[in-house]
């Protein structure tokens, strides 16, 4: 039950920063602070850099195997993020699948990095 709600808390703070960071962009993006090049770079940087710092907390707080930690928190993003683009009715392309791979990815670096910094 502890691992439960250590996974959840960690997975909600992922979600919620990653909404106020890409909402803080999106309203830059609106008002034309930024250019949309930008925009589409600073979308996969926040999100990255969401994942990998929560993969680090994660790794920090692990006894061994930091990269198990990445390898369950980016599973569980990525099934969410599956989920949410069947729901919205689009297909699952190369690009998306690539994408997944990328946040699968930054998470197990960023439990290897969290259980090393220990």
């Amino acid at each position: 039950m502890e691992k439960i709600k250590k996974y959840s808390l960690r997975f909600f703070y992922t979600i919620l920063g990653i909404l106020f960071s890409l909402l803080l962009i999106t309203t830059l993006y609106h008002f034309n602070i930024i250019s949309p090049n930008i925009y589409q770079s600073l979308k996969l940087i926040t999100l990255l850099g969401n994942i990998l710092i929560s993969g680090i907390i994660l790794g920090k707080k692990a006894t061994s195997k930091g990269y198990l930690e990445g390898l369950k928190l980016g599973t569980f993003i990525i099934v969410l993020f599956t989920l949410l683009t069947l729901l919205m009715g689009k297909e699952l392309m190369f690009k998306i699948l690539l994408y997944d791979v990328i946040i699968l990815v930054t998470s197990i670096l960023g439990g290897m990095i969290g259980i090393n910094k220990k």
